[in-house]
């Protein structure tokens, strides 16, 4: 009797918890989905505003750089101290900047609006991904997927709801993303109990250890953490001109209206939810390496078609890259886990962080070439980017050796 009420911790831990994963992938889908309300109101906010294209590139690079630079340092704290009921205090945070949005007069209000959701932002990341770690009984792309997949989703029905509620009432009527705010903190205060429990129970069970080191020189994990963060710039850099100036290259080049280019902005998050799903499960199977090159490189040929294509061509091009784009980023996120075993807040704080501040950074510089060239021709830049997934090859097959 007494060997088997010993066996059960072990056994919970290694058990993949479903009602954490999916309670914690809808909280980063209401998170998620108040972070994509910036991007998609800024055709509402470059009209009343009067903004141009440097002053929207900077909006996102304020967001951007205020959810990417506190994130590493989040991780690595939280590491150390895990804060179990940090989520519930990021998605507080968040809440202030949406309200803050909803009533900003000017565009350093603005600036100030979205910096205070980018620090929310940079608190949530971090603790939820090592959540998704915790929850995943060693399935761990698995979870790492149904955890991004929530956050997907939020930024593909963002737009939608923008387009519905914002477009028509005017930015006033932020106000009602308040809504989601306040239930994702009610959500996150009941997770954050289990986290708290399940703290308790392994430090009340000392035989219970995380993997600790790999098979790996300490050259070539730093070698290899270098190529996955060019791959990170690579897919946020241009997943940033998607995400920021997609709708206006759309007006731009087929005369859409604002309604109709948010339509389209939601098809293609929409596929990149999808995306991450299948990258997750294919990351199990096959293998992360294999993954991230199929993602990265595989997705350039689409990305060199889509600046020359038609209205329909565009729209279809924009899923299939959404998808093929998108799964890899759980296989980049678990890969480099497996490469620094024991550091889940760090890696994810540093990957997610340089996340976030690639897209601000492509934003910016992507928002400046528009105004001196055109938005299509930043597409067609942009389009050469997955190029960089031939580094993928580079990387080594991973062993991680655990503690006994």
């Amino acid at each position: 009797m007494e060997s088997t009420i010993a066996q059960n911790p072990k056994q919970l831990v290694q058990k993949t918890v479903f009602g954490i994963l999916f309670a914690i992938s809808f909280s980063h889908l209401l998170n998620d989905m108040l972070q994509s309300i910036i991007t998609s109101v800024y055709p509402l906010l470059k009209q009343n505003f009067h903004l141009n294209f440097t002053q929207i590139g900077l909006i996102t690079f304020t967001f951007q750089i205020t959810a990417s630079l506190l994130q590493p340092f989040v991780g690595i704290y939280t590491d150390r101290k895990p804060r179990p009921y940090s989520l519930a205090i990021g998605m507080g945070l968040t809440l202030a900047g949406v309200v803050m949005l909803s009533r900003a007069p000017s565009f350093i209000a603005l600036l100030g609006a979205v910096s205070m959701m980018g620090i929310g932002s940079s608190i949530f990341h971090p603790e939820s991904s090592r959540l998704a770690h915790l929850a995943s009984g060693g399935r761990k792309s698995l979870a790492q997927s149904i955890f991004q997949l929530g956050g997907n989703a939020g930024s593909a029905i963002g737009p939608l709801l923008v387009a519905l509620i914002v477009a028509s009432n005017g930015q006033h009527s932020i106000i009602w993303f308040a809504l989601a705010a306040l239930l994702g903190i009610i959500i996150l205060a009941k997770i954050g109990q289990w986290y708290k429990a399940h703290l308790s129970m392994k430090a009340a069970n000392p035989a219970l250890k995380e993997e600790v080191h790999s098979n790996l020189s300490k050259t070539k994990v730093v070698t290899s953490l270098i190529i996955l963060l060019l791959l990170i710039f690579s897919k946020f850099f241009y997943l940033s001109s998607m995400t920021s100036y997609f709708t206006f290259f759309l007006i731009s080049k087929f005369h859409v209206s604002i309604q109709q280019s948010q339509l389209y902005l939601f098809v293609f998050l929409a596929s990149i939810a999808a995306g991450t799903l299948i990258g997750g499960f294919m990351g199990d199977i096959f293998g992360r390496k294999y993954v991230i090159w199929f993602s990265i490189l595989g997705v350039a040929p689409f990305t060199l078609m889509l600046p020359y294509a038609d209205l329909n061509w565009t729209i279809a091009l924009s899923v299939i890259i959404g998808i093929v784009l998108s799964s890899a980023f759980s296989a980049i996120v678990v890969y480099a886990q497996e490469l620094v075993p024991g550091k889940v807040g760090m890696v994810s704080g540093l990957f997610f962080g340089l996340a976030f501040g690639m897209g601000g950074l492509g934003s910016a510089l992507l928002g400046n070439l528009a105004d001196h060239t055109s938005i299509t021709y930043v597409f067609k830049v942009c389009a050469f980017l997955p190029l960089i997934g031939v580094l993928t090859g580079f990387l080594p097959n991973i062993k991680v050796k655990k503690n006994a």
